[in-house]
């Protein structure tokens, strides 16, 4: 423990952003402290107790491979594994894990407790401390202490207030405090505020469910891991349920509409759109009979079950009607109720790429204040801002990826370029190049990337460097391996597939729809044993070589637009052709280069190809 009050880099938060801020700050070698108005939810997952799903396992997966903390402990935690979107393609394939909330919490809290040079400190932080445009710290209601770096990721603290039914109070999650004094500090350095919305469901008592009358969902065996170095997964394996809502349900909801806070006007703050509460789904499509409930337990030893899909802020007594009038939930107890909360963010296009402000010097904002939704958005930004804080210690340049490196690189441009104006979440159709992009290579992408900032070992480089090899090694064999008829044509009839009439590369076999790895390797296999690992790559890589080579040409004329740098404090302003609005947005943003600028929502091709010749004019000059 840091006996000074003297820090490299403060961080204000200890949810999935601040931890994982603070622990890449640390492991870069800077004294760091984490402040927590509650040390004893370091960690917390304050909405479902699960990690990943469609594109968010991508972002889980990356934070990982640069050497992040959240998939290592998603797997301690674990108590569902499974893999969505099997029947698709590789693109959209995602890890999906149930988590124990109560073991997620711990062990999170055993990885910063033990992390060499972060100190952790439970005080509300009350002020941000400014210098000539610089921060130097921050005020406590306790003390004053100072810091060369400040990562504020709050989650939903800012002004928070919950909402169940006409009932309103304070809170930065239910039963515990709000931060009113920090989000004046915000407003009053200058950074534009906004207000947004988010909810939870009911909270269920186990033994109160009949889970005889639902669809029963398992997850994979054997598990599989989210982390590239997890080797068991030791935590039994729970089943989710589902149920549906029904008119009875819905009739329920919109006889209380007029009680619900969401629709009487006392919340102002805008919801995520893409995951409503129950209200705005029966509202807004009224044609649909039924909306899914997806029962997720919340831990080995816990007797509650989060009833994901009925997000609500009606009056608690209407949760019961509603919930009661669920297949499977006639006599349920409800154990918490759902409610709503309104909370204070920034608009994210007041950062740069790096997640500093532009407005003051060494500030970085990660996670829910950016505007996001979701642990594992919070949790990407807050491997960013750390990493970056202390590359700026460091005087190096920022750790910025690109749209085409990783969905981190879209997560973050998207904020920074385009705004937001509701709770931003992650899918694969934001990503362009999603095809580059895929979970299972996200190790292949980004671990060099993490080695070279400290946050990966030798050790696991070179792990990486013999897969690598192992993969081209085997990419070459099957390319050279030809394979005679009488051969392959059995194994062929035994996958549906067509005979050949003459030899055959094992490659272009593999080529085939119906033909998997195994097929070829049963009538000739390689020298050295393979893992599974490299097999589904060389799969993958061989099935989908066409489509991952367009896009990787896409992607490399994408890069030559990025490389067209702007220069710092270009003057938009006397440009010919350029509309005022057109001028304003560019100032907002002030984007790197040409290809952020055309990202910009309202910045025409005709305004980048004006915006192209002066600056190229600039550089002649």
């Amino acid at each position: 423990m840091n006996i000074n009050n003297d820090y490299d880099i403060i961080v204000i938060g200890a949810g999935h952003a601040g931890c994982e801020a603070a622990l890449a700050a640390a492991r870069m070698g800077f004294s760091t402290a984490m402040f927590t108005m509650n040390i004893d939810t370091i960690g917390q997952m304050s909405c479902n107790p699960a990690i990943g799903g469609l594109a968010k396992s991508h972002l889980v997966k990356e934070i990982d491979a640069l050497g992040g903390e959240m998939a290592k402990i998603t797997d301690k935690a674990g108590i569902q594994f499974k893999i969505l979107n099997r029947s698709k393609g590789p693109a959209v394939w995602a890890t999906r894990v149930q988590a124990d909330r109560a073991l997620y919490r711990k062990f999170m809290r055993e990885a910063v407790e033990a992390q060499d040079g972060l100190d952790i400190r439970q005080e509300s932080v009350e002020e941000i401390l400014v210098q000539k445009g610089h921060v130097t710290g921050i005020k406590t209601t306790a003390a004053v202490y100072r810091a060369k770096i400040l990562i504020i990721a709050t989650g939903t603290f800012l002004k928070g207030l919950v909402h169940i039914g006409p009932e309103s109070c304070p809170s930065g999650r239910a039963g515990e405090p709000p931060s009113i004094n920090l989000s004046e500090s915000l407003g009053n350095l200058g950074l534009k505020i906004g207000r947004l919305k988010t909810g939870t469901p009911p909270r269920i008592v186990k033994n109160t469910i009949d889970f005889s009358v639902m669809e029963i969902q398992g997850g994979d065996m054997p598990p599989p891991a989210m982390s590239l170095f997890t080797k068991e997964i030791r935590n039994p394996q729970l089943p989710c349920f589902i149920t549906y809502t029904n008119e009875g349900t819905h009739k329920t909801i919109v006889d209380n509409l007029k009680y619900s806070p969401l629709y009487s006007g006392k919340i102002t703050g805008t919801g995520p759109r893409y995951c409503p509460s129950i209200e705005d789904k029966v509202v807004k499509f009224k044609d649909k009979l039924r909306h899914q409930v997806f029962l997720e337990p919340e831990g080995i030893d816990s007797d509650e079950y989060y009833a994901n899909g009925i997000s609500t802020s009606l009056p608690y007594e209407v949760q019961i009607k509603l919930v009661q009038s669920i297949r499977g939930l006639e006599n349920a107890v409800i154990s918490k109720p759902g409610y709503a909360i309104e909370y204070d963010f920034v608009f994210p296009t007041q950062l740069k790429p790096s997640l500093e402000s532009k407005l003051i010097q060494g500030l970085f904002l990660a996670g829910q204040i950016n505007g996001t939704s979701g642990y594992e958005e919070a949790a990407a930004q807050g491997l960013v801002a750390g990493i970056n804080a202390a590359l700026k210690l460091k005087n190096r340049d920022p750790f910025v990826l690109g749209r085409h490196e990783a969905y981190i690189g879209v997560l973050i441009d998207d904020l920074v370029t385009k705004g937001t104006k509701e709770p931003y979440r992650m899918f694969t159709s934001r990503a362009e190049y999603r095809l580059l992009l895929r979970q299972d290579n996200a190790d292949l992408r980004l671990m060099e990337k993490g080695y070279n900032l400290g946050l990966i070992d030798k050790r696991h480089l070179n792990a990486l460097l013999k897969k690598k090899s192992a993969i081209a090694s085997e990419l070459k064999r099957i390319r050279h391996t030809r394979i005679k008829p009488k051969i392959i044509n059995p194994v062929l009839k035994e996958v549906g597939g067509s005979p050949i009439k003459e030899d055959t590369t094992l490659y272009q076999l593999l080529k085939r729809p119906e033909v998997k790895y195994i097929n070829i390797a049963k009538a000739s296999p390689p020298g050295n044993g393979l893992s599974q690992e490299v097999i589904n790559q060389v799969e993958i890589q061989t099935k989908y070589k066409g489509y991952v080579k367009r896009q990787a040409e896409l992607a490399e004329k994408f890069k030559k637009i990025e490389e067209k740098i702007i220069p710092a404090g270009f003057i938009y302003r006397g440009i010919n052709g350029l509309s005022k609005e057109i001028v304003e947005k560019l100032e907002e943003v002030r984007p790197l280069n040409l290809g952020q600028a055309g990202r910009i929502p309202g910045v025409t091709p005709a305004a980048i190809s004006l915006l192209m010749i002066a600056v190229a004019r600039q550089g002649r000059k």
